[in-house]
């Protein structure tokens, strides 16, 4: 009797993991994208660790991103941000969700361009709204028109955004759904090879 060997297909997860190598897989997009829900669902596909910018910063500062605001201004929390990003992109592979802002950041952008693949989440803005407007924790928007100014921030970094290796649309559908189409196309932006 001979022992039969199945040999079973590479899964999505680690057909991505693979085409990613060392380098991480990072998310950007406007807040409400969902760049952590599903980075975090995508970080258990690939069997990669996940880390959010945002609670990274919280950690090593000891102050809320909206504290950190208050008290520095947007300018020091951007630089504090790119610390934090530049820092994470030096060792990988990992999969990190990053603020709203970071990419926006032109010394942040060639970070995550030295040490990650980006992804960007693209939603439409009643995706947005419908995500962003049930909290109330988001430092740009404590303005007298939130939604108008959650549609500046898409005109002005939308643009930017743009730049990123991979686009994926973010919308109205089950995480899981959205992940899947995260791994698919880090899968077909590398090609056969496992590197772009």
């Amino acid at each position: 009797m001979t022992d039969t060997i199945l040999h079973l297909a590479p899964t999505p997860g680690e057909r991505a993991k693979a085409a990613l190598g060392r380098r991480n897989l990072v998310l950007v997009g406007l807040m409400g994208a969902g760049k952590s829900a599903i980075g975090r669902l995508v970080a258990q596909q690939l069997g990669l660790p996940f880390i959010d910018t945002d609670t990274e910063i919280e950690r090593v500062s000891r102050m809320t991103i909206s504290e950190l605001f208050a008290a520095y201004g947007e300018e020091e929390f951007r630089a504090l941000e790119t610390r934090v990003i530049k820092r994470l992109m030096r060792s990988g592979p990992r999969v990190v969700s990053t603020g709203g802002g970071a990419f926006i950041n032109e010394k942040t952008r060639k970070q995550i361009e030295r040490g990650g693949l980006s992804v960007w989440l693209n939603a439409d803005l009643d995706v947005l709204w419908e995500r962003v407007n049930k909290r109330d924790h988001r430092p740009l928007l404590k303005t007298e028109n939130p939604k108008q100014t959650l549609k500046d921030l898409m005109d002005k970094r939308y643009p930017i955004y743009a730049l990123a290796d991979i686009t994926v649309q973010s919308r109205d559908e089950r995480k899981e759904v959205i992940a899947s189409e995260v791994l698919t196309a880090v899968i077909d932006h590398t090609g056969k090879d496992g590197r772009q």
